[in-house]
């Protein structure tokens, strides 16, 4: 066998999965569950208890994380749902440039420009206007499957 006959293809991610499995039954109100391949945090919860040889159901009702859609499902309760892994990550707003995007400053040292402006309207105002008083601004980054939005706002006090 010589080193020519393996070939791996490298990828940039570490093959971590997107979602992991949970019991439908142990998913409750204010946790995560993706409905409709989208990641949607739980508003409400209900289970119907079913005749004599049925299963029982939960009907979740979720609101999409990224763009606030209401949606809903119905899983039997011993049946295994996706519930995707959200992170939140706290990053410094270096510049706002003329096309929408955000040039943010990581931990490490570098920068992140890969970013839109929130779709939300109070929170886009927020974050330009801050910006343009010249405030030290420290934007909360929520990411899920693959999708990332700024999701909350910091001021930490003025530029020196």
């Amino acid at each position: 066998m010589s080193d020519e006959e393996h070939h791996f293809e490298s990828k940039a991610d570490a093959g971590a999965s997107k979602t992991y499995p949970q019991q439908a039954g142990a998913i409750r109100k204010n946790g995560y569950i993706v409905i409709k391949a989208r990641p949607c945090k739980v508003v409400e919860v209900s289970t119907s208890k079913t005749g004599k040889h049925g299963h029982a159901k939960c009907h979740f009702v979720g609101i999409d994380i990224f763009n606030g859609k209401k949606l809903e499902d119905i899983v039997p309760s011993s049946h295994n749902c996706d519930v995707p892994h959200v992170n939140r990550t706290d990053y410094q707003l270096i510049d706002i440039s003329e096309d929408g995007f955000v040039s943010l400053l990581t931990e490490n040292g570098n920068t992140k420009d890969d970013l839109r402006l929130p779709t939300d309207d109070s929170l886009l105002s927020q974050i330009k206007s801050g910006f343009e008083e010249g405030k030290d601004l420290v934007v909360t980054v929520m990411s899920a499957m693959g999708e990332e939005q700024i999701c909350a706002l910091k001021d930490i006090g003025p530029k020196n």
